[in-house]
């Protein structure tokens, strides 16, 4: 989901995976599950789940918790199957022209909300020009930020009812959609929360519509009781392409995954999306439970400021030491002694369950340990500007996200290899940690990471390394600023077919390992486990158990 700052996902992921130094792999590539759908198609099924923030409204949910009810509930224009792949679903057609900046939307006949409603194309025009209104504060309100009239209804004092001009209405089953600039990835987005319908009801009354949402998804709602669970029942009225094979989903709402862990060993909890760090060494031969442990769609990295001493980005010595760096980590060791094998050493700055991903990318050597490559880099930056005893590298955390396995081995292999003074920055607090990231005041190499709100090699690219989202305009952390990167970028935006456009990716990509804006480290593996007897459990491209096929 998207966060106001996606570390907020990877402290989580990261503080269930880390293990001590000593710790050693052993974890399987492959999941040892039973993922056939021959139980019973009436038991609702257990999952874990945690209370959510905010009322259950999709345009103002932007975390996991109310996040992944939201999806069961509502369905969008489009879904993403397991792998990310992207289908049509309330949508019959989404047609693009003017090279991308203009669409027209049909959509499939008979769709109803849980409340007997047709789902029409006001559902989602409204829906959406409420999402963009600044004066309805909603928390995802950026996501309608390309299409046309964004910006009027960001203006202080906007009507609370006003539409976003971009969208008009041709009939109930039709309406277009003008951006302010060409994206070939629209139709893509499409399939995240922030997009989806609401039916007239909400209008009337958002509050009381947040505790008890009505949605067009493979589930409908039945109850939520706070702090405790959140009950959803099969839809038998849904017409989309993933439809529920059980009775319904409950999340059962825990603070800590320990006890989460202990009640699927016993059977009182089916399904769970993570492993606590007192499991991730020994949940794949865990004999009570089924394990999943395979890549996942969160990337895990470090970034160097803009202008750091002798890492200056652009400059010819800066280049060859981030080079240097990034090839005296040994990530496969990172992976198995450090994570207990919960992770894949990265070789992109994709993923590899994301549509685009590439292993065979020029210059993908730069990820890969090399001693006497490393040091020799490290030599020939020596010879523009000496880097002397005096000289320090250090490596920022926050050290309430559990990073600090992580880093502490880092640093050790930094030092090996190269020789150099280098140490760990431990900020005590994400708050901080991000602060000092935003102000721009920190001095030392620091972690990074994302993970995805749709499955689009564009949302790994532009948030983070555009010239746009730089200077504290977006999530550019570094301050990576390249014409000939962001030109890479609007040729992919504007491109007829999502091959053609990740053939830009590709070539941008390859810009970034020659650059290293950001050094990638790992994927951060989608690991989890259900008890025994569960069917059809295994995890998707958000690394979330694909809940409409658990049976028992």
């Amino acid at each position: 989901m998207q966060k106001s700052s996606k570390l907020t996902v990877v402290v989580a992921a990261l503080s269930a995976a880390v293990m001590s130094l000593s710790a050693c792999g052993g974890s399987s590539d492959t999941a040892s599950t039973d993922t056939s759908t021959s139980g019973n198609t009436d038991q609702v099924m257990s999952v874990y789940g945690c209370e959510p923030a905010n009322p259950l409204i999709p345009t103002n949910t932007n975390e996991v918790c109310g996040g992944n009810p939201i999806d069961l509930l509502f369905a969008k224009l489009v879904a993403y199957d397991d792998k990310g792949k992207t289908e049509n679903e309330v949508a019959k057609e989404i047609k693009a022209s003017d090279e991308n900046k203009k669409f027209t939307i049909t959509l499939n006949d008979g769709w109803k909300f849980t409340d007997g409603t047709a789902v029409t194309a006001e559902s989602f025009t409204k829906a959406w020009s409420y999402g963009a209104n600044v004066s309805n504060a909603q928390l995802s309100s950026s996501f309608f930020q390309n299409i046309v009239g964004f910006s009027d209804l960001q203006k202080k004092g906007v009507d609370k009812n006003a539409q976003l001009s971009g969208l008009k209405v041709v009939d109930d089953k039709t309406f277009t959609v003008d951006l302010t600039s060409p994206s070939s990835v629209f139709p893509t987005s499409l399939g995240y929360s922030a997009f989806a319908p609401l039916p007239d009801s909400f209008f009337k009354d958002p509050k009381a519509f947040g505790e008890k949402p009505v949605g067009n998804g493979p589930y409908k709602f039945e109850s939520w009781t706070h702090n405790d669970s959140i009950k959803l029942v099969k839809n038998d009225d849904y017409k989309g392409v993933a439809p529920a094979h059980n009775g319904g989903i409950t999340f059962k709402m825990y603070t800590d995954t320990e006890p989460a862990y202990a009640d699927v060993q016993a059977g009182n909890l089916d399904a769970l999306e993570t492993v606590p760090a007192s499991a991730s060494q020994t949940f794949t031969t865990d004999s009570s439970v089924q394990a999943y442990n395979k890549a996942g769609s969160v990337f895990q990295s470090f970034s160097f400021p803009a202008t750091l001493k002798h890492f200056e980005l652009g400059t010819k010595e800066g280049t060859l030491r981030r080079q240097a760096v990034s090839m005296a980590i040994n990530r496969k060791q990172l992976v198995d002694k450090v994570l207990g094998g919960i992770g894949t050493p990265a070789v992109d700055f994709i993923s590899p369950v994301i549509p685009g991903y590439s292993d065979s990318l020029k210059g993908n050597g730069v990820l890969k340990y090399n001693k006497d490559e490393a040091k020799k880099l490290w030599a020939e930056a020596d010879e523009i500007s000496k880097w002397t005893d005096s000289d320090k590298l250090t490596f920022a955390y926050n050290t309430d996200g559990g990073a600090k396995p992580v880093y502490d081995a880092i640093v050790n292999q930094v030092k090996n290899t190269l020789g150099i003074n280098v140490a760990t920055n431990p900020i005590p607090t994400f708050s901080e940690f991000r602060n000092s990231i935003t102000a721009r005041t920190m001095k030392s190499a620091f972690r990074t990471g994302w993970q995805a709100d749709y499955p689009s090699a564009e949302n790994y690219l532009s948030p983070l390394y555009s010239s746009a989202a730089a200077d504290g305009k977006g999530s550019n952390d570094g301050d990576y600023k390249n014409s000939e990167f962001d030109a890479l970028l609007t040729k992919a935006a504007t491109a007829s077919d999502e091959d053609t456009a990740n053939e830009s990716y590709h070539a941008a990509e390859e810009l970034l390992l020659r650059d290293l804006p950001s050094v990638p480290l790992y994927y951060s593996n989608a690991a989890g486990v259900a008890a025994k007897g569960v069917k059809g459990f295994k995890m998707n491209w958000k690394n979330l158990p694909v809940y409409q096929e658990l049976t028992k």
